[in-house]
């Protein structure tokens, strides 16, 4: 057992946990999926930390666990049939107004879920392509073409939403 990895491991995850639960949430807009994700993924990264190949790829390592826990949590729910007892549930009223950060996020939850992984990898954790293309399994060329081709197509979105 690698003690030294493990502690490290440890003091990346408790430093930017609010980090792991932001991106979480940008997934499932939930406050308890998105701490359950957070759970699922220092869990599964402890448990098996003994994986890890490069000790200096902690962060790229981790975020790959985060996104496909959040990837699988949103898996999950579209296989989940609702019951009797969820159709009754009230929907909460929101006024519309505008808002141009909920319409960002309004219109990158329109993205393909691949495309809307890079941009929030990108811009909200401010990852490089390249540590990208290593949490996503992407070639690095896809990587940058589905960033710009998502960014212009977020760009054109927002335009058309604000006509």
């Amino acid at each position: 057992m690698n003690e030294d990895l493990y502690n490290r491991i440890v003091d990346y995850i408790v430093s930017n946990q609010e980090k792991f639960y932001r991106l979480a949430y940008t997934y499932v807009h939930n406050q308890e999926d998105a701490m359950d994700i957070v759970q699922n993924a220092v869990y599964k990264a402890l448990d098996h930390y003994e994986a890890i190949r490069n000790e200096n790829a902690i962060r790229t390592w981790f975020y790959r666990i985060l996104v496909n826990e959040s990837l699988m949590l949103l898996r999950n729910r579209k296989m989940e049939i609702p019951t009797e007892e969820g159709t009754g549930q009230e929907i909460p009223y929101y006024e519309e107004g505008y808002n141009s950060e909920q319409d960002v996020y309004e219109q990158l939850n329109r993205l393909e879920a691949d495309v809307q992984t890079i941009i929030k990898l990108r811009y909200f954790e401010e990852l490089t392509l390249k540590e990208i293309a290593y949490v996503t399994r992407t070639n690095l060329n896809t990587v940058k073409a589905k960033l710009y081709r998502g960014l212009r197509l977020l760009k054109q979105n927002i335009q058309e939403a604000d006509l």
